[in-house]
């Protein structure tokens, strides 16, 4: 995603009034799951941040899947098109899990697609991260069987490359794409973009998940503006530390019956995604789509 996320000062904004707690999970070096929660008050426009702990599950390498999860070919152009892979591929249910971009590139990323706006600002026209919510929502519903969604935010002010926030303070799960919605609408007026952008905190979040529901199937979509900060110093042939980070997670996330679909809005690029899709070693199954 945009380098310029990576000289990103850790700024304070005066809507929040803690910041989380930065913690990393002693196996591996994997960021550990650590959400920060929201509480609104209606005689105070603030949008309160407060730290939550939560510790992950058994450890990962340990963990044997309960459900063998099936190839699914990728270089989707649709998302029409990732159901009819799901279904090709004999799934007839799962869960689902949603990530959402909140760094700071989406600040610019709009310059082509959204007429210079932050692909994050709500009016009355729909943003492409809300567009991109209901298209998914009427694609992958019939796949999740409660209809209960965990959904989280990652990249913001609080959260960095380091954890996730959950929508509700409370850590419970949306009632379907409709409320996932509107709940996105009430939490991104408060939410500061930030960075730099790394998908471990959101994958590893997606793991702990499966692994607390005995190993259930789980579909995680992220809906994100481009791809992972590599800054101009990176050495060519090397990977920055957000990339190695979402590798690990991802290498670590195909131990389990979870798949990952990556939804990109804005202008990109998206050469890096697709790398990332093509090129990780070490998998236990193609658990990575572009």
């Amino acid at each position: 995603m945009g380098n310029q996320e990576s000289a990103l000062n850790d700024a304070h904004s005066d809507h929040y009034h803690h910041s989380p707690e930065r913690v990393r999970n002693h196996i591996g070096s994997n960021p550990q799951y650590h959400p920060t929660t929201y509480a609104e008050s209606s005689m105070d426009s603030n949008y309160q941040a407060q730290v939550t702990s939560y510790t992950g599950g058994s450890d990962r390498a340990n963990y044997q899947r309960n459900q063998q999860a099936s190839y699914i070919a990728d270089n989707f152009k649709s998302l029409d098109e990732v159901v009819t892979a799901l279904r090709e591929a004999g799934l007839e249910s799962s869960n689902l899990i949603l990530g959402i971009d909140f760094t700071k590139s989406n600040e610019w990323t709009g310059k082509s697609s959204f007429n210079r706006r932050s692909l994050h600002s709500v009016g009355h026209t729909a943003n492409p991260y809300e567009q991109a919510i209901s298209i998914i929502g009427r694609t992958l519903s019939p796949f999740d069987e409660d209809n209960l969604i965990p959904c989280f935010g990652f990249g913001d002010a609080t959260t960095h490359d380091q954890h996730v926030f959950s929508f509700y303070p409370d850590h419970r799960p949306c009632d379907g794409f409709e409320e996932a919605l509107t709940r996105y609408k009430e939490i991104v007026p408060y939410l500061k973009l930030s960075g730099p952008t790394s998908f471990a905190p959101i994958v590893n979040a997606a793991i702990d998940i499966v692994e607390a529901n005995n190993g259930q199937y789980h579909v995680l979509v992220i809906i994100a503006d481009g791809q992972v900060t590599r800054s101009l110093d990176t050495p060519h042939g090397s990977l920055s530390p957000q990339e190695q980070a979402t590798v690990n997670s991802i290498v670590a996330a195909s131990e389990y019956p979870l798949s990952i679909i990556l939804v990109g809005v804005g202008d990109g690029p998206w050469d890096e995604m697709k790398r990332f899709d093509d090129n990780i070693p070490q998998r236990a199954f193609d658990n990575f789509q572009a």
